[in-house]
């Protein structure tokens, strides 16, 4: 607490300094997007690229400026991986900044109060960003809240798309059950006291994350459960857009929707991140096996993932101690951080594809499986349950589940369907997955930054 206390007080300094720079350095006709991590290969960064070629196709006389952590990333390399990796062409390199303090919000520097820790930390790295460069518009695409007051402070029209809140009713409740998951320690979800000053901790959070959150000029969020949170703490909704993320239909709707049987293939794509549950789609994998029998052509399940750090790296190195725990390792392959080319192609192979996140705020990879010919099994909650995986012109698009055994039996089920039978359901699914296309976020971005960014000027 004394660290954080002492954070805190730091602040206030980087608050006046922010004052002084103004006075000397007006913000410059720049559009700024704050993004720490440019390499995580994840549907953040997908927005990013999209929101950067919206903005330089509305404005074309704006200069706009990437902030990263990312010391190697150059305009030249950015621009290539933005078209290697998402197919995302952009008209112009981007302006780059180099942040030297991205280590204030990594989760590993607060092994305690964590989300206070990395929301005041963002506040440090925003200021070293504003400090090298001011941008007129300040565009948060990686959801720190905590910078929008100290960005307001350098003359900048903060403008943000959420995927999702840092903190939510729902992980609240979680506490209050004292639910073990990865943002709920065991040993406090053991502990009723512990829980219950967790609870403190979290609503005290919760006011501080609606005070700041309340200061953007204007707020796209992902999906209809990230708006009601969002709208509930920040209480703008006049300000708030709901603004679906770009996901790659045009070019996996090409696909062929037959797909190899011998063997029939599983794909999971997703970072090997915690909240992802890659573990239970092994044990669900494991269970369905069983249930398939021996006669049966034995599955294939592929994971498709990219590692930010040391600690994802280690996590997958634990599926793979489980899946050889589980006597499946001979069917279950992996796939680290491969290019979007490499990935079409095992999308083009795959019967299905596997989501397990709770609560996952939208939920990108289930609506490539969808366009890609794959039938989704998505966790039964938030994005997937409230906007992706619904019934189409009467047609079932997919499974949804929250347990292993409702997994395995999704997966049993797909994979003892009729060959026409599950094209009829992929061919539906299809059709859904046209309401996600980046033709879609491209025209809704648009239509929402263009009063700002079109306006004369302050």
């Amino acid at each position: 607490m004394a660290f954080l206390a002492g954070l805190a007080a730091l602040l206030t300094v980087l608050l006046a300094a922010a004052f002084r720079h103004l006075r000397r350095h007006p913000p410059a006709a720049a559009a700024g997007f704050f993004h720490p991590y440019t390499n995580d290969g994840g549907g953040g960064e997908r927005v990013l690229w999209c929101a950067v070629r919206a903005v330089q196709e509305l404005c074309p006389g704006l200069t706009c400026a990437v902030f990263t952590g990312d010391t190697d990333a150059s305009p030249d390399g950015l621009t290539a991986r933005a078209l290697d990796r998402f197919g995302v062409r952009l008209l112009r390199p981007p302006q780059v900044v180099h942040l030297n303090r991205r280590k204030w919000i990594e989760a590993s520097t607060y092994p305690h109060f964590t989300m206070i820790g990395q929301s005041l930390g963002s506040v440090y790295l925003a200021w070293e960003a504003l400090i090298k460069f001011t941008p007129h518009f300040y565009f948060d695409t990686s959801g720190y809240a905590f910078t929008y007051p100290l960005a307001r402070l350098f003359g900048c029209k903060v403008i943000c798309y959420t995927h999702y809140p840092t903190i939510s009713s729902d992980m609240v409740e979680r506490v209050k059950q004292r639910s073990s998951m990865y943002n709920n320690d065991s040993r406090i979800a053991g502990s009723i006291w512990l829980s219950r000053c967790k609870i403190l901790y979290y609503s005290i959070f919760s006011w501080l994350y609606g005070l700041v959150g309340s200061c953007a000029h204007l707020v796209m969020v992902n999906s209809s459960w990230t708006r009601s949170h969002i709208e509930n703490i920040w209480r703008i909704p006049e300000r708030t857009r709901r603004v679906y993320p770009p996901c790659d239909t045009s070019a996996l709707q090409m696909l062929p929707l037959e797909r190899p049987t011998t063997p029939p293939i599983l794909i999971s794509v997703a970072q090997f991140r915690p909240e992802k549950a890659h573990g239970l789609q092994l044990e669900a994998f494991a269970i369905a096996l069983e249930k398939l029998g021996p006669e049966f052509t034995k599955p294939k399940l592929q994971f498709v993932g990219s590692c930010r750090n040391k600690q994802d790296l280690e996590r997958l190195q634990k599926l793979r101690d489980r899946s050889t725990e589980l006597h499946i390792d001979e069917l279950v392959e992996f796939h680290k951080d491969i290019s979007y080319r490499d990935l079409v192609q095992l999308l083009v192979g795959a019967v299905a594809g596997l989501h397990s996140m709770t609560d996952e705020h939208f939920g990108i990879s289930v609506v490539e499986y969808m366009a890609a010919g794959a039938i989704p099994i998505a966790h039964k909650s938030a994005g997937p349950m409230m906007d992706i995986v619904l019934d189409e012109d009467g047609h079932q698009t997919g499974f949804l589940a929250s347990e292993k055994e409702e997994y395995a039996d999704a997966i049993v089920k797909v994979l003892r369907m009729p060959e026409a039978e599950r094209q009829e359901m992929a061919e539906a699914a299809r059709k859904r997955a046209q309401r996600f296309s980046e033709q879609r976020f491209h025209e809704d971005f648009t239509e929402a930054v263009r009063p700002i960014l079109t306006a004369t000027r302050d």
